[in-house]
């Protein structure tokens, strides 16, 4: 393996190669499914930057909201172009965004591919006339996986538990779309495993989704009906759309998304379904929404008691047992928001409520004593922002309906053209909870949390930035896995250097320490050990040529496993981005990993069909390789410019070197090797 290693480095370094220039979003998604599997199911941020690949916003025109959703400028510099165009009125050429305070070459440069600044005022058709005129999409995407899993193979008894469907996983939206102004499609989704139209799945999908979504109609700004998510504060209450925690963008600290977002994807939980309304006047806002759904929940019976230990967020309903969970509760939710902003401050209270049809009560155990139960909740808060000169303080402040309580409290502040710093403050209480929850925490939900964040990005020269974050956390009631309060500390440092616009080059150290509970030698009473990890990784990147990049990462982990035994990673992969022309494009991977056991696994983003993400995790010893292929039939075809026609093909395949089977339970796969296929073809006219 060593010499594996330094040969890979070798070329690594000499030739530079990373498909583009380090993409933070891939890293952040790396981040987040490492945490939590479920941690990324709404692919809408993808959508709106396609949709502003090809109809670029007009950064004359684009209003506070527009700006944040495209998720690439931090609120500082939102309000800071925003008080430089009302000073200075429109925009006369792109290049005058290098006059805004705030804006460096590196931020203009991710937005580029997404705006515009043009003369022409937008007219906001009447609300008639926008139901024709729109693009429409439809997208239908295929995955299986090659060998048989034992959940599929005929069962050895009736009652044996088995998927009940075949293993074909099926996607399909349709939308259509004007000019962001209105906006309505549905999706259904099937996974594998999973029957369609038959069984207990007659109407063919598992789950649909529908969604009617317009903006600027009078007074109303924003109006959802169907399915929508609903985003409020820094995430201490509510939050359902795409957001990330702790990662090498040190400085996103900040919850930023409109209140009210259309939902179209293949997630089944993390949305509502009902109707949302946003009015807005020059300084005040007022956001409102009432939401009916069916959940899927974990029953269970206890003599004449019914009720639900917990949801069913992962929407598989491939067994008997899991189709006994489907629908078994309803939910009612509603609550709004008040707002009121100048341009360099605002306030807002938020308030939501649930009710439910069954009991909810988690299962007993001592980290269960606070969680949520009953058969209603409420959360209400306030949150803030001020922005004075290169300072920015913003944060929330929450209760739920037993009156404990939550803060968040964040500063961002630009210390010059080279340097910026970061600080984010939370004190969670162990009795606080919520729900659609999604704050800017070391847990996965905002509750028994107290930790402070601290992060800096240098420049100190024109080819080199260097990001950095340190984090100390604590726990006051035991959790999962942990039987008293414990705490933690995380660090991080990437350095990136540019030596000319066609190479990138990467370093990043992290190192994680948490607590877990084990049993101490010759005692039965568990005591708490510090568990270190530390990541090394090297990536690089080179354009060879206009239609060809190259790229690599090896990267290394060790894990300490209360010095009993200590696991080690490794990881490497070379990968080639091939565009021949506007007909065809792909890009090859081919990777090798080794590690000692599951708790020394690795993480790596990989390419896949478009609006879909793919972060296998990697641990044991083995190969990976992928082909995935775009062909533009719409420029094959010669078709008419309003048609476009795009298909997608990607085949992978892991290959284990010690391995008899593969997987566990009903995933298990006998033989060492693991083959998907995936295809997709999106029509837009």
């Amino acid at each position: 393996m060593k010499i594996i290693f330094t040969l890979f480095l070798l070329i690594s370094m000499n030739v530079f190669c990373q498909d583009k220039p380090n993409d933070v979003g891939e890293e952040q998604i790396e981040t987040a499914i490492e945490n939590s599997e479920d941690a990324v199911t709404d692919d809408s941020y993808w959508q709106n930057q396609m949709f502003y690949k090809k109809h670029p916003l007009n950064l004359n025109e684009a209003n506070e909201n527009e700006l944040k959703e495209l998720k690439l400028l931090p609120g500082p510099q939102v309000e800071s172009f925003l008080r430089y165009r009302q000073l200075l009125g429109r925009l006369i050429s792109i290049y005058e965004l290098q006059a805004i305070p705030g804006w460096d070459v590196s931020l203009i440069k991710s937005l580029l591919p997404y705006v515009t600044v043009a003369n022409d005022k937008n007219l906001l058709a009447n609300f008639g006339s926008r139901f024709y005129g729109g693009s429409q999409s439809l997208l239908m995407r295929y995955g299986k996986v090659a060998e048989q899993p034992k959940g599929y193979q005929p069962p050895a008894t009736e009652n044996s538990n088995h998927y009940l469907g075949s293993r074909d996983a099926l996607f399909m939206r349709y939308k259509y779309n004007y000019n962001n102004l209105l906006q309505f499609g549905i999706a259904g989704d099937k996974d594998a495993g999973e029957q369609f139209f038959k069984g207990s799945q007659k109407n063919g999908f598992d789950f649909y989704t529908v969604h009617f979504f317009a903006k600027d109609i009078g007074k109303i700004k924003l109006l959802a009906l169907g399915d929508f998510t609903v985003n409020m504060g820094q995430g201490l209450i509510q939050w359902q759309s795409l957001a990330f925690g702790k990662s090498a963008s040190v400085l996103n600290i900040k919850r930023e998304a409109q209140t009210l977002r259309p939902y179209n994807s293949s997630g089944s939980y993390n949305f509502h379904r009902g109707a949302g309304c946003l009015i807005e006047n020059k300084h005040w806002s007022l956001t409102s929404f009432i939401s009916f759904r069916r959940l899927s929940g974990n029953i269970v019976q206890e003599e004449d008691d019914e009720h639900i230990s917990s949801f069913q967020t992962s929407g598989y309903h491939r067994t008997s047992a899991e189709l006994s969970d489907k629908n078994s509760m309803q939910q009612i939710a509603g609550g709004g928001s008040i707002r009121y902003k100048q341009y360099t401050w605002h306030i807002a209270a938020n308030a939501v409520l649930y009710c439910f049809s069954k009991e909810f009560q988690k299962e007993d155990r001592p980290y269960n004593l606070y969680a949520l139960s009953g058969k209603n909740w409420g959360n209400a808060s306030v949150d803030y922002s001020y922005t004075y000169r290169n300072m920015h303080l913003f944060g929330e402040m929450a209760a739920d309906k037993n009156r404990k309580f939550a803060l968040v409290q964040g500063l961002l502040l630009s210390l010059g053209a080279r340097a910026d710093v970061a600080f984010l403050y939370r004190n969670i209480s162990k009795v606080y909870q919520s729900l659609y929850s999604n704050a800017f925490t070391e847990n996965t939900m905002p509750n028994n949390e107290r930790g402070f964040y601290a992060g800096i990005s240098l420049k100190p020269f024109s080819a080199i930035r260097i990001d950095a974050y340190a984090d100390a956390f604590s726990f006051q009631w035991p959790k999962y896995l942990v039987d008293a309060p414990s705490h933690g500390k995380e660090y991080l440092v990437q350095m990136t250097y540019l030596p000319n616009k066609r190479t990138t080059f990467y370093l990043l150290y992290k190192s994680k320490t948490r607590q877990k509970s084990f049993p101490s030698d010759g005692n039965a009473a568990k005591v708490l050990t510090d568990l270190p990890q530390n990541n090394f990784r090297i990536q690089s990147s080179t354009t060879v040529t206009e239609k060809f990049t190259l790229s690599s990462r090896v990267e290394t982990i060790w894990y300490d496993n209360n010095g009993r035994f200590k696991e080690q990673g490794f990881l490497m992969f070379a990968q080639g981005d091939f565009k021949r022309s506007k007909i065809f494009s792909g890009n090859l991977r081919l990777q090798y990993f080794e590690t000692n056991g599951y708790n020394s696994r690795l993480y790596a983003y990989e390419s896949d069909l478009l609006y879909n993400y793919s972060v296998p995790e990697f641990f044991d010893s083995g190969f990976r390789y992928y082909l995935n292929c775009k062909l533009n039939l719409a420029s094959l075809l010669k078709m008419k410019k309003q048609y476009d026609v795009g298909c997608w093909l990607k085949w992978s395949q892991t290959i284990y070197s010690n391995k008899r089977s593969i997987g566990s339970g009903l995933d298990v796969i006998t033989g060492n090797r693991r083959s998907e296929i995936k295809a997709q073809i999106i029509m837009e006219f």
